[in-house]
């Protein structure tokens, strides 16, 4: 009888250390599950929708035309293969910049005023929430990027040396929080980028919600913000920096089933 008293008395008092090691990732998931019901990116989706089909700007044209690289007008299906070469432009684009060609080349915004407003102003939250829909459109597709375009792998060659690159007072690189397993900050597990397969966590989950700052949050604004984090200078919208980013972590991220809009932190 002794004995198995002492017994359930470690389990009893086991019991609370077993809730906290569960609580520290699981309550997070659990968290985001009871989220998710109700994910404001549903609002973004709607306007993105909506200012595809408006005709705007100076030219007072709609975006239907535009060719995200699968034929114009196309949506479904484009986001999961972004980044990728264009030939009009000569350049890789990811989602955001190859939109804001298409604002420019078939409605007339300045493309370059756009690409100096704050992320969340003016025509910058139009951008935002066009990216939004657009990424909709290939949810639960599985991302394969494009790599026959030499132009496409110098892309992702530039960015897996960004990605490890280490600098700043912090003397840390992309790669010390995405680059091994079990890393974690403030309770949250940090997604593994540099393996293939990739998973949806990372760059298959944005644009997102963040929950934090009751923003929708693209994947520039979300490199921007890493950037900051690292105490690097912020990078220009739309730079080749950040598309040789966006190139490396999405053709890691082949094989992963897309959630954006997600709902984060």
């Amino acid at each position: 009888m002794k004995r198995l008293a002492i017994a359930s008395l470690v389990l009893v008092c086991a019991a609370p250390l077993l809730a906290q090691e569960k609580s520290a990732s699981d309550g997070i998931a659990e968290y985001r599950a009871m989220l998710a019901d109700g994910n404001p990116a549903e609002l973004f989706e709607a306007k993105g929708e909506a200012l595809w089909k408006q005709k705007r700007g100076p030219r007072n044209a709609s975006l239907e035309a535009c060719d995200l690289g699968q034929g114009p007008g196309v949506v479904k299906g484009v986001f999961v293969t972004l980044p990728r070469h264009f030939r009009d432009t000569g350049r890789v684009q990811d989602l955001e910049s190859r939109l804001l060609t298409c604002m420019e080349t078939l409605q007339g915004f300045n493309a370059a005023e756009i690409a100096r407003t704050p992320f969340g102003k003016g025509e910058q939250a139009n951008l935002t929430a066009l990216a939004t829909w657009i990424a909709a459109e290939s949810r639960g597709m599985r991302f394969a990027l494009p790599q026959a375009h030499p132009q496409e792998r110098r892309m992702y060659a530039i960015g897996e040396r960004a990605f490890f690159y280490r600098g700043g007072p912090h003397d840390f690189s992309c790669a010390s929080c995405h680059g091994e397993e079990g890393k974690r900050i403030r309770l949250q597990d940090l997604p593994q980028l540099t393996r293939n397969p990739g998973d949806g966590v990372g760059f298959a989950a944005w644009p997102a919600y963040r929950v934090s700052n009751g923003q929708m949050w693209s994947m520039q604004l979300r490199l921007n913000d890493c950037f900051r984090q690292q105490r690097f200078p912020y990078p220009g919208f739309g730079s080749d920096l950040t598309i040789a980013l966006s190139t490396y972590m999405g053709v890691n991220a082949k094989g992963a089933e897309s959630v954006a809009p997600a709902i984060k932190r």
